[in-house]
């Protein structure tokens, strides 16, 4: 089998959904209980294995009854989105110190992985990726903490949802899920740490946007995802035109995620490079632990705290979103946004301006290098800084936003792309001062991995991921919050290539160490190590 299949193969086996989805947010697969129920690992993959777990901590809830409802309950076969009605739940107020959404789904047979989406008044509130199923079947759950769109579950609503499927009579798995939000009443004054926004509203690429003209903070978010069967599903090993590689894509593989307001740019970022449960050719790495954020997309944040003044002139304006680095007229991405606004009580119109805006040169070198192995270096990255006042109820309020993304990696592969390698990281940094707060956040994305196609062809695939954060908060110059993420995963899978499923005779282990430090996390500590062999969970260790 010539490296140009394998390329196929990994088109084909990532997500085959993503860009017919229309729109798209974070979430937590629900932890497993501990291995026992097979401890001892079979010598090679059998026709069923554990259900998909990760070592993300549940999402915490509040002690007390909730009120619990179905948003969402469908068979997905298809691109029918499934379409309903929301109501804000009977005695449970319009108040809340907490909401979870809740998806659980089954799948059993044969099926891609499936990007989907669920949207509540057009705000999009969850986005995911689906497991591909054993033959005896698979069931999941995955929880997201959806307290900030509370402005938009206070009123009936119209709900869609969509799952993309082609179910025929060799993808036979139909994706069953059900939806539900558990609602924890707010006691007295009781609102979640850092309180919530108070208008939640979608973004419309193609219409204007007018803001209420109150706003003393705003923040975006954009489900930014590479999907829709070609190569911007695995964008990070594109490789420029010259070069002698599957997937070209102009200048390579830097990519950019950018928002602006009436043209101008508001914000920059690094987009986190999610592998979907059948990425780099070998679905075995995935069965049971998805890589980071697959199950659970969490979308790009912007603060346009600094344009607030602008957009607060009561006219209508428009917040735009782009991918930097994707070739002109080229589709594959899918970045569906909402507009997050605080307002002041105090004031029905709150004034200011837009004092500072300096951008950076955006840098994107990619060298290629013939030989064998062929050589591309990717070095990019980008600057923004943007200011502005505030006058408030409560005061001058000026805010400074500086954001620094960069993108490095040295992809390698041979002749007909056997081997295949790529070694990457991304880095975002980013400083929010705000009156006398601060708040700065390091985000890192590292891959390493290869894939092989060896001798009878048994195709060979090792890789590790990385999603890292530290954030610190300060007031007056004293530390005042604090967080750390840590989730890495590793896998080592292989497999008989070009054979029907039940002669690969496949082998894999795989791993996942998630900690995460810091108020916010259950107790104040997270640390949870699964591992596993030929689908077989064999290790579940709680540190903390």
């Amino acid at each position: 089998m010539r490296r140009q299949q394998i390329m196929s193969m990994l088109a084909g086996l990532v997500l085959a959904a993503g860009s017919v989805l229309g729109a798209g947010p974070p979430a937590q697969a629900a932890a497993a209980g501990p291995a026992g129920e097979r401890d001892v690992a079979p010598a090679e993959f059998g026709s069923d294995w554990h259900d998909p777990v990760t070592a993300a901590p549940p999402v915490t809830r509040p002690a007390g009854k909730s009120c619990d409802l179905t948003v969402a309950s469908a068979q997905f076969r298809d691109f029918t989105p499934y379409r309903g009605s929301y109501a804000p739940p009977e005695g449970c107020g319009g108040n809340w110190s907490k909401v979870v959404l809740r998806l659980d789904g089954t799948v059993k047979g044969r099926q891609y992985d499936r990007l989907g989406h669920l949207a509540i008044g057009g705000v999009e509130v969850f986005r995911t990726s689906t497991p591909q199923p054993s033959p005896d079947g698979i069931a999941w759950s995955v929880e997201k903490d959806v307290t900030a769109y509370s402005d938009v579950l206070r009123r009936p609503q119209p709900v869609e949802m969509l799952i993309g499927n082609v179910v025929d009579d060799v993808h036979t798995g139909v994706i069953d899920v059900r939806v539900t939000l558990s609602f924890y009443p707010a006691k007295g004054r009781t609102a979640p740490p850092g309180g919530v926004p108070d208008r939640v509203l979608p973004l419309d690429p193609a219409a204007p946007l007018t803001t209420p003209r109150n706003a003393e903070r705003i923040l975006a978010e954009v489900y930014a995802t590479g999907s829709g069967g070609g190569c911007e599903e695995y964008w990070y090993l594109t490789v420029p035109d010259p070069a002698p590689y599957a997937c070209k894509a102009g200048e390579g593989p830097y990519r950019e995620v950018q928002i602006r307001v009436d043209g101008q740019l508001a914000g920059i970022a690094a987009p986190f490079p999610t592998v979907w449960t059948g990425g780099w050719s070998n679905p075995f790495l995935w069965y049971v632990i998805p890589g980071p954020r697959a199950f659970d997309v969490r979308p790009v944040q912007y603060d346009l705290t600094p344009f607030a003044a602008l957009l607060n002139d009561g006219r209508p304006h428009r917040i735009e979103v782009s991918v930097a680095g994707v070739p002109a007229g080229q589709t594959g991405w899918s970045t569906p946004a909402n507009l997050l606004v605080w307002q002041d009580e105090g004031r029905s119109v709150v004034t200011g301006a837009l004092t500072r805006h300096e951008e950076g040169q955006l840098t994107n070198s990619a060298v290629y290098t013939p030989g064998s192995p062929h050589r591309l270096d990717t070095k990019g990255g980008h600057r923004l800084t943007a200011a502005g006042y505030l006058d408030t109820s409560h005061g001058r309020i000026a805010t400074t936003v500086t954001r620094t993304v960069a993108h490095s990696s040295v992809h390698r592969w041979g002749e007909a792309e056997n081997p295949d390698a790529l070694k990457g990281a991304w880095t975002d940094r980013e400083t929010v001062v705000s009156g006398r707060t601060t708040t700065r956040t390091h985000r890192t994305y590292t891959m390493d991995g290869e894939t092989t196609l060896g001798a009878g062809d048994r195709l060979r695939t090792v890789l590790t991921l990385g999603d890292r954060a530290e954030t610190a908060v300060l007031r007056d110059g004293r530390r005042t919050g604090w967080s750390r993420l840590d989730d890495v995963y590793e896998g080592d899978a292989t497999y008989t290539a070009g054979v029907p499923r039940d002669q690969r005779h496949a082998v894999g282990t795989t791993a996942e160490r998630y900690r995460f430090h810091g108020p916010r996390a259950p107790g104040g500590c997270h640390d949870r190590e699964l591992r596993t062999v030929q689908g077989v969970l064999t290790e579940d260790r709680l540190r903390c």
